[in-house]
């Protein structure tokens, strides 16, 4: 087994962005969402001391009544969760689970 080295060593954090779900079939209101929740977890993943590896995010769309998550408080239902994995000395000790980021 390949030993990584701390530079190939990755953690995962989330990033988030509040949308109005009247909205959702606007076009491009969904990608403005996603470029928002993508520069949160940037700007997390700076303020932690960490790096977001380039084209490895992926995005998940909540919506009241569609998810077991609970997004009945989010400010007009619509919630969009960024995942980014992060690089740098100590990042695979952070983990996106569940809601949170740990």
């Amino acid at each position: 087994m390949r030993k990584l080295n701390f530079m190939e060593q990755t953690g995962t954090l989330f990033g988030w962005a509040f949308g109005d779900a009247a909205r959702a079939d606007e076009p491009g209101y969904m990608d403005e969402l996603r470029r928002e929740a993508l520069k949160n977890a940037t700007q997390d993943a700076a303020r932690r001391g960490f790096k977001v590896q380039d084209g490895e995010e992926s995005y998940a769309v909540l919506q009241a009544g569609e998810t077991l998550v609970d997004v009945e408080n989010a400010p007009d239902r619509l919630v969009v969760r960024c995942t980014v994995k992060l690089t740098g000395p100590g990042s695979e000790n952070v983990h996106a689970v569940g809601p949170m980021n740990g």
